[in-house]
């Protein structure tokens, strides 16, 4: 490890081992702020992508854009097994900001999956029931609930470094009351949501030879969109459930959890923001032929703002 457990301070000269990992994680960060802001630029540049759901996959990319731009140099700087050692403010900001951040992607998904359940369980009332005005509303809330949940988990850290004996009452804020508001309560609801999704779009799909050719290609585009973020809701549970799990029960276990192990259920995290993006560009050809416009530069040289 880069840092020594037994005189609690950074090793003078780090490994070959410690570079190359922090090389890596580097590497990650850079990866993590490209690829989220050819998502970004692609959904704000092309009027096609200008759709209630690409707005709230824009709102997810920032929130990853920012996971990358601060959270990864701030984990990096300050690792974890430093935090656990020096309860400072920077260490105290770099939890904020990854609770803040997390939650946001969490919340962003949980809209995606209401706005994909009027997509394809009630299609007629799509249009009316998910507008840009609702979007806003539903992105506005999101980022202000992460915000005040982060707020809260810095304002409970520094009450509990203050106190003389065992804070109780601030663990329980941080590891129940923060991981159940950022995490348990909304994949519930995204999971029920996504199961009613499946049961309804298996339904349609034994319908569909009795439609319309166009309606069919609606429906299946619809359900291809889905499937999409379905698999974005899965790689989040795959990235974000170890590390949930792991606070949620440190408090109450009787042997503390090796430092390397928490740090790499962190980074596994962290790295869902890197993932996002890849996703994108595998379910969406358009995604991808946006994504060689832009690198190539081709917007620059010419208007395709509206291109179909």
């Amino acid at each position: 490890m880069c840092f020594d457990h037994f005189s609690n301070k950074l090793t003078s000269s780090p490994s070959v081992i410690c570079v190359i990992l922090y090389f890596f994680l580097a590497l990650l960060s850079v990866i993590t702020v490209c690829g989220n802001l050819l998502v970004i630029i692609s959904i704000a540049y092309f009027k096609q992508l200008h759709t209630p759901t690409h707005s709230l996959i824009l709102s997810l990319a920032v929130a990853d854009l920012l996971v990358g731009i601060v959270v990864f140099p701030l984990s990096m700087a300050f690792s974890l097994s430093s935090c656990l050692f020096y309860e400072g403010l920077l260490c105290k900001v770099r939890e904020s900001f990854d609770v803040t951040l997390s939650t946001c992607s969490i919340m962003n998904l949980c809209c995606i999956s209401v706005d994909r359940y009027f997509a394809v369980c009630q299609p007629l009332m799509y249009r009316t029931k998910i507008n840009q005005r609702v979007v806003v509303v539903m992105i506005v809330v999101s980022w202000g609930v992460s915000v005040l949940v982060g707020i809260g988990v810095i304002i409970a850290g520094f009450n509990n470094s203050r106190c003389e004996d065992y804070c109780l009452i601030n663990v329980f804020i941080v590891n129940i009351t923060g991981t159940v508001l950022s995490f348990y309560f909304p994949v519930i609801i995204m999971l029920c949501i996504y199961l009613k999704i499946f049961l309804v779009a298996q339904r349609q799909a034994r319908s569909i030879q009795m439609a319309a050719k166009c309606a069919a290609a609606v429906s299946k585009m619809e359900r291809k969109s889905t499937k999409t973020l379905a698999t974005v809701l899965g790689v989040f549970l795959c990235c974000w459930t170890p590390f949930f799990l792991c606070i949620t029960f440190l408090p109450f276990t009787s042997s503390p959890i090796p430092v390397p192990v928490i740090e790499a259920m962190s980074w596994l995290a962290l790295s869902n923001s890197t993932l996002n993006p890849f996703i994108y560009a595998f379910y969406y050809r358009w995604f991808r032929s946006a994504f060689k416009m832009i690198v190539s530069g081709k917007i620059l040289q010419k208007n395709f703002a509206h291109l179909n």
